[in-house]
């Protein structure tokens, strides 16, 4: 199968399973609310910026998510 074909498939998958994890997660008691919900950003942030594979853009929009997620588990809470 065309990989261009599945993208949209696995983004609304993934913004399911996103969705999800932040409703699940918003259950939890302060300040573990914000240092799991921070941690979730990182890995998003991590993963943004490993599967962007040369895009810059997507790569620098990867490390200020994960710079968010860590200033929000440590700092913003």
């Amino acid at each position: 199968m065309n990989p261009n074909m599945l993208r949209p498939v696995l983004g609304t998958l993934g913004l399911m399973i996103g969705f999800g994890l932040y409703g699940l997660v918003g259950k939890l008691a302060e300040p573990w609310q914000s240092i799991c919900i921070g941690g979730l950003f990182v890995l998003l942030g991590a993963l943004a910026f490993w599967y962007a594979r040369g895009e810059r853009w997507i790569q620098i929009l990867g490390a200020v998510i994960a710079g968010y997620g860590l200033l929000r588990a440590l700092i913003l809470h």
